[in-house]
C-alpha cells in the first residue's frame, strides 16, 4: 500500500468508472458544441480578488471555502471555486467582445475547489461543464441554455430531474426589495452571523437551508411582488420561450443562487434521488458582472453543471449507459516470431481504428487467455509458429467461445468490418 493517499474530500477517477465520467462530459457538451458555443479552458487558479469582486466578498465560497495562498513573489492567488469569473475574465482579457460576433459563446470543462465538509455529492474538488453566453440581453439567450441543458441530461437517459426558475430582478427593483427584506429579517431570531449577511446580502438569507431559519421565513417579501415592468416582461418571455420549447420548469420564488452576480433569470436543475445535496447544476443572468471585475458592461448569461452529481443521479435513477468497449480485440501471441509479426498487426488495426491491446510480458498462453477476458474484448487473435507457417492466425469469438482460422493478409480488413 502506498504512503500517501488522496487528499480528504477529494476522489480519484480510474476506470472503469471514469468511462461513465467522460461520456458524461461529452453528452453535456455535446449540445453546446452543435450551438455555436467554443471551448475555452483557464488555469487553475486566479488572483484572489477576482472571485472577491465578481463571486462576492459576503458569500460563504470567499470567506470560507476558497483555497487562497500567497505565492513566493508576494501574488495572492486561489484555486478556482467557480468558472464564471475566470471565463469572463480570459474573454475580456482577450477583446473577444471587440471582434464583433456578440455574444460570446463559450463552454469550458475542468476542476473546481472549494473547501467545505466532505459527504456524498459534495467534494473539495469537483468537476463541472459550464457554458457562457457574452455581451447580449436577450431572454431567448436565457432560454437557449437552459433548453440546451435540459438536452444534454435527456440524451444521458435522466429523467427524474426538475427546473426551478426565478427571477432577481435588476438594478432597478432589486434595491427596493431588498430593503423591503432587510426590514422583515431584521425581525427574526437569527444568530450574529446571519445578522451580518442580512446587511451585506440579504438575498442569501432565502439561501439558508436550515430548518430553524427557513421555517421563520414564511412570510417573506417575494421578489415577484417587487419586480419593475422590464423584468416582469423579460421574465415572461424567458418561461414562453421554455413553454413553447416543451421544457418543464417550476417557478420557484424563493429561489436564489449563492453567489452575488446573479441578476433577472436565475434557474436551478435538481434530482430527487440525491438527498440533501439534491442541484445537479444551475446558473442564470450575470448582467453586472464584467463591470465588477473592471470590464465594460456586458450583459451575460450561463450555466455550470455538476458531473459527479451528475453521475450520482445516474445511479439514482439505475441508468446504466451505453459506454464502448474499450477493446475490441485482444491479440495474444505464441513464440517469439509470432510476436513481433502479430505486434505489427496490432498497429495496423489501431491505424485502421479498431481498439485493439496486446499481451505483454512474454505471458503464456493461459495467462494471456484470462488478461483477454479481463479486458472485455470481442475477440481474441491468437498467432502461434504453426499459424505463421500457414498464413492464418486463430479468431477466437470471446462471447460465443467458436474460433476459426483467419488469413493473415486481409485481417485488418475483414475485423474492421465486424467491428464497425
Amino acid at each position: 500500500m502506498s504512503t500517501f493517499q488522496a487528499p480528504k474530500g477529494t476522489y480519484d477517477l480510474l476506470p472503469p468508472v471514469s468511462a461513465t465520467y467522460l461520456a458524461v462530459r461529452e453528452a453535456i457538451s455535446a449540445p453546446l458544441r452543435t450551438s455555436g458555443y467554443g471551448y475555452v479552458e483557464t488555469p487553475g487558479f486566479e488572483n484572489v480578488e477576482l472571485f472577491a469582486r465578481g463571486v462576492g466578498e459576503s458569500t460563504d465560497i470567499v470567506t470560507k471555502e476558497m483555497y487562497a495562498f500567497e505565492t513566493k513573489g508576494g501574488d495572492r492567488l486561489a484555486l478556482r471555486p467557480e468558472g464564471t469569473a475566470s471565463v469572463l475574465r480570459a474573454a475580456l482579457e482577450a477583446n473577444l467582445h471587440k471582434q464583433g460576433n456578440l455574444p460570446v459563446k463559450l463552454w469550458y470543462s475542468g476542476s473546481y475547489y472549494r473547501y467545505e465538509r466532505p459527504q456524498k455529492g459534495r467534494y473539495r474538488h469537483f468537476s463541472q461543464v459550464g457554458a457562457e453566453a457574452i455581451g447580449a440581453e436577450d431572454p431567448a439567450l436565457d432560454a437557449e441554455l437552459i433548453i440546451l441543458a435540459d438536452q444534454a441530461y435527456r440524451s444521458l437517459g435522466l429523467r427524474n430531474f426538475r427546473i426551478l426558475l426565478n427571477s432577481l430582478g435588476d438594478r432597478e427593483c432589486r434595491p427596493v426589495y431588498r430593503e423591503a427584506l432587510q426590514g422583515f429579517l431584521r425581525g427574526l431570531d437569527l444568530d450574529e452571523e446571519t445578522r451580518r449577511r442580512v446587511d451585506i446580502n440579504p438575498l442569501r438569507v432565502l439561501d439558508d437551508k436550515r430548518a430553524d431559519v427557513q421555517k421563520q421565513l414564511v412570510g417573506a417579501p417575494l421578489l415577484r411582488d417587487h419586480l419593475c415592468d422590464a423584468c416582469k416582461a423579460y421574465h415572461s418571455e424567458v418561461r414562453e420561450l421554455l413553454t413553447a420549447a416543451g421544457v418543464v420548469f417550476e417557478d420557484d420564488e424563493k429561489l436564489v443562487r449563492g453567489l452575488d452576480y446573479y441578476t433577472r433569470t436565475t434557474f436551478e436543475f435538481v434530482h430527487d434521488g440525491l438527498g440533501s445535496q439534491s442541484a445537479v447544476g444551475g446558473g442564470g443572468r450575470y448582467d453586472g458582472l464584467s463591470e465588477m471585475i473592471g470590464g465594460p458592461a456586458l450583459p451575460s448569461v450561463g450555466w455550470a453543471l455538476g458531473v459527479d452529481r451528475t453521475v450520482l443521479a445516474l445511479e439514482a435513477e439505475g441508468v446504466a449507459l451505453d459506454l464502448p468497449a474499450t477493446t475490441g480485440v485482444f491479440a495474444v501471441p505464441i513464440g517469439e516470431e509470432a510476436r513481433r509479426r502479430l505486434f505489427g498487426l496490432v498497429t495496423e488495426l489501431r491505424r485502421a481504428g479498431v481498439a485493439t491491446d496486446f499481451a505483454y510480458g512474454g505471458r503464456g498462453l493461459k495467462a494471456a487467455m484470462k488478461a483477454a477476458n479481463r479486458s472485455g474484448a470481442r475477440y481474441a487473435l491468437v498467432l502461434g509458429e504453426r499459424d505463421l507457417a500457414d498464413g492464418v492466425a486463430q479468431l477466437k469469438d470471446m462471447e460465443s467461445g467458436e474460433q476459426e482460422p483467419v488469413a493473415l493478409d486481409g485481417l485488418v480488413e475483414k475485423l474492421s468490418s465486424r467491428l464497425a
